[in-house]
């Protein structure tokens, strides 16, 4: 906040909006987009492992765990995204609050379920009873990543399986037939091999990631469109800063900022393939040839 915005009112339009756009709850907006980033940022690798562990437990041939892979990629796949964004912070919530409950409160003797009610003690409470704000931010934020990164990996999980699917078996049995076990032939044949076969679908996983992040709203976390929508909000002269509906821009901006964030991560895909394809027997990788002699 600059030092002339004692009074609002009296100042000149350029000021006025100096001032407007510096308030505490606008400095909350631009901290909502750091958020996003952050999601992004530690969902996509999460995810990422979630859905390889989840693709090398499909192809598994000791069978409970491949139907506990293909049970996982089926289960999350068909069942809308929000019931899961909305289902596994509750669900994880209560059973971690249901572990230290029995933990902390062993002479406990009132039933936990009482009803449509979810009791535990005071110590088995999470975050604490007297936890500060940004604590449990955090705790809520953490929910957000699991929710994600498991709804998310399972697309991974398919993505990955058909990758590796897709490199040429003769390949495997040639390598097999060098004295190469499964193992060594799957990290030395089919992991160096399935990223090329594997990027065009994780593209479009991690855009459907960006464009999943505005439901952070609906798991308690204020983001940018929470953010957006608060504060473009007709404003009355009851406000220090009043204004007309003003959402429009607002929304505007997001636009904007996650136009920007597709055509930036789309380069980027771009640009990975690209290097990825080098030395790989597909339509990129003999056009890399041909440009090499």
């Amino acid at each position: 906040m600059f030092s002339f915005c004692t009074d609002p009112a009296t100042l000149p339009q350029w000021q006025w909006f100096a001032c407007y756009l510096t308030t505490p709850t606008h400095f909350a907006f631009y901290r909502s987009f750091l958020m996003v980033m952050l999601l992004l940022a530690i969902t996509a690798p999460v995810a990422l492992a979630l859905g390889l562990v989840g693709a090398m437990a499909v192809r598994s041939r000791i069978w409970p765990v491949s139907w506990l892979g293909k049970g996982y990629v089926n289960i999350v796949r068909g069942v809308p995204d929000i019931v899961f964004f909305m289902f596994v912070p509750i669900a994880l919530g209560q059973g971690i609050e249901w572990v230290f409950h029995h933990i902390q409160c062993p002479d406990w003797d009132q039933p936990i379920r009482q009803g449509n009610d979810f009791i535990v003690c005071r110590e088995a409470k999470v975050p604490g009873v007297n936890a500060p704000a940004w604590v449990r931010n955090a705790y809520a934020f953490s929910m957000a990543v699991v929710a994600f990164a498991l709804v998310f990996g399972a697309f991974a999980a398919n993505t990955l399986y058909g990758a590796m699917q897709a490199v040429p078996k003769a390949q495997i049995e040639t390598a097999e037939a060098y004295g190469m076990t499964r193992a060594q032939a799957f990290r030395r044949i089919i992991m160096p091999q399935m990223w090329v076969y594997a990027i065009p679908g994780l593209s479009n996983i991690w855009q459907i990631l960006i464009k999943a992040t505005p439901l952070l709203f609906l798991l308690g976390l204020q983001d940018a469109v929470y953010w957006a929508r608060e504060l473009g909000g007709q404003k009355t002269s009851l406000y220090t800063y009043p204004h007309p509906d003003w959402r429009m821009w607002y929304f505007l901006a997001l636009l904007c900022f996650y136009l920007f964030l597709t055509w930036a991560s789309e380069r980027g895909f771009a640009r990975l393939n690209n290097r990825l394809s080098r030395g790989q027997a597909t339509a990129a990788g003999e056009r890399h040839r041909r440009g090499a002699t």
